[in-house]
């Protein structure tokens, strides 16, 4: 009968944790039926070579393992440094000190998400195009030297102004740090996924390339459309209702 010490539990829950928070990643990513396949095999192997003791088909097992976790870095490069850029991220350890500064911090960015909204949803109405990345755990420093430094309050009539198409600032992306408007016609890396829809431009191809990089959300507003979009994890949300849109900012 097995017996579990302190650090035998300490160890099961690590792998847990572990396992949960690729899970995780792996459903925002529309990679699941990926991990599953992984696990499943996993499962096969240890099967077959610690239980079964099958040597042969062990040892053929054992060499597909090798090549298979070189194949899987390849596969998941942009995941797994989504998962480093999010588990190093200064915000990540500083859980005890927003405990107490969590009614502040809730109360500022709620602000700045309903400005947010309002400015997108008039330019929708105007056609206005805007691209407008909102930082997350995930600083967006090296992105803010790419435009103009603003370090402005987030307003509605603000964040109109700089897209307004004569603007010579409304050419690139709006950075949203620290519930302050850090820094406008910033350049945003270019996704190359050939998922995207032929139809989107520059500017969605842009946001998911953030949102692939970093885990910003980053909110589209169609010229052509009037269409609101958010991109996050590399995944699109066209044509959003402002409800829908200010919901998934505060999430």
């Amino acid at each position: 009968m097995w017996q579990f010490g302190i650090k035998d539990i300490i160890d099961i829950v690590l792998v847990a944790i572990l396992l949960y928070q690729i899970y995780k990643m792996m459903k925002e990513t529309g990679t699941i039926n990926i991990f599953v396949g992984v696990l499943t095999f996993i499962a096969l192997w240890i099967l077959v070579t610690q239980v079964l003791e099958m040597r042969l088909l062990g040892a053929i097992m054992d060499k597909v393992i090798s090549v298979g976790l070189v194949t899987l870095v390849i596969i998941f490069q942009d995941e797994i440094r989504r998962f480093l850029l999010d588990l190093g991220s200064r915000k990540r350890w500083k859980f005890f000190l927003n405990i107490f500064l969590k009614q502040n911090d809730e109360d500022g960015k709620s602000e700045t998400i309903s400005a947010v909204v309002r400015a997108c949803q008039n330019m929708a109405s105007t056609k206005t195009g805007a691209l407008i990345a909102i930082q997350q755990n995930t600083d967006l420093k090296m992105y803010e030297l790419t435009g103009d430094k603003i370090d402005a309050d987030v307003s509605t009539r603000l964040i109109e102004n700089i897209f307004f198409k004569n603007s010579p600032l409304h050419d690139g992306a709006m950075i949203i740090a620290n519930n302050r408007i850090s820094a406008a016609a910033c350049i945003l890396p270019v996704s190359h996924n050939q998922d995207i829809p032929k139809m989107l431009g520059l500017r969605h191809r842009s946001a998911v390339g953030l949102s692939q990089e970093t885990d910003a959300k980053v909110i589209v507003v169609s010229e052509e459309t009037g269409y609101i979009t958010l991109t996050h994890n590399g995944r699109l949300y066209r044509n959003l209702k402002p409800s829908d849109l200010e919901k998934m900012l505060l999430d």
